[in-house]
């Protein structure tokens, strides 16, 4: 079994894993409304996903997850980053 270091996630759309630091957190919250995690620290299921066009691309094949997603702006937020 590989170990990785401790404070690494997966990103959901390629399953490169990355310091957790370097990933962006969605969140499911009680209420059912998924939401930017900016701080790392809500509570609720959470998701992670690199700050690439790429991997956003990849996602949107992935259509029930991406649905998620584009409700929390995860559209808006790929306008923004540079590759």
């Amino acid at each position: 079994m590989a170990r990785y270091k401790k404070n690494t996630r997966m990103c959901i759309a390629c399953r490169e894993r990355a310091d957790k630091h370097e990933l962006l957190r969605f969140n499911k919250r009680k209420d059912g409304a998924v939401t930017l995690d900016s701080d790392g620290k809500s509570e609720g299921r959470g998701i992670y996903l690199h700050k690439k066009r790429e991997c956003i691309a990849k996602l949107k094949k992935k259509k029930a997850l991406y649905a998620l997603l584009k409700e929390a702006g995860v559209d808006e937020l790929a306008e923004e980053w540079n590759d």
